[in-house]
């Protein structure tokens, strides 16, 4: 067994065929997390969706929803784009993914083609290389997450305007989110503020 963490999405509107999915690959040699999305609008709102490293993907998305489909592609360079197919698809529809797992694969064929894919492309990614933010960026977060203004951050922390741009970009590169959707997900996971804060 690998010490490799491997993040991997699962796009698809079949929960039953999420959860069987979902089950082979958390039983491979591999230490994966797996997140399931219904769209590509909420994949690209995750927060933690720079650390992908596999997106397996119903094609009839990259067919419905194109620039969505490409404008992912196109952001998350790092990771590969796995087909999930179980119907017809156009050859050219299937060039668009670096490899493809069918549906009436036995779970040992999809282990190997995921543990060939791991072997092949990524560096282990272990939780800890993840950048923590600072506690004033936390502070920072909190009130965006608030709704408040860059100036009436400042005027409350007691900081320049200048000050609280600056942590907003160090926010956003950190964890790879910009919207306020986003961040509001960010901050709730991670413990930064709670529901009842809203």
């Amino acid at each position: 067994m690998t010490d490799c963490k491997i993040y991997i999405a699962i796009v698809e509107h079949s929960y039953i065929i999420c959860e069987g999915l979902s089950n082979i690959l958390l039983k491979s040699d591999h230490h994966s997390q797996v997140f399931r999305f219904e769209s590509l609008q909420e994949l690209s709102e995750f927060p933690g969706r720079e650390k992908l490293n596999m997106v397996i993907i119903n094609p009839s998305f990259a067919i419905s929803d194109r620039k969505d489909f490409f404008a992912l592609r196109k952001s998350l360079k790092n990771a590969k784009w796995l087909g999930l197919i179980y119907s017809y698809f156009d050859k050219k529809i299937i060039e668009l993914f670096d490899d493809t797992i069918e549906i009436s694969y036995d779970p040992s064929d999809i282990k190997k083609i995921i543990s060939k894919i791991s072997k092949e492309d990524w560096p282990c990614l272990e939780e800890d290389q993840v950048e923590e933010l600072s506690e004033r960026e936390k502070d920072v977060l909190i009130e965006l997450v608030n709704g408040f203004s860059n100036k009436e951050i400042a005027e409350k922390l007691n900081i320049s305007t200048h000050t609280v741009a600056s942590h907003r970009k160090n926010i956003t590169s950190k964890i790879g989110v910009k919207s306020l959707a986003g961040l509001t997900i960010y901050s709730i996971t991670k413990g930064i503020i709670s529901l009842e804060d809203l």
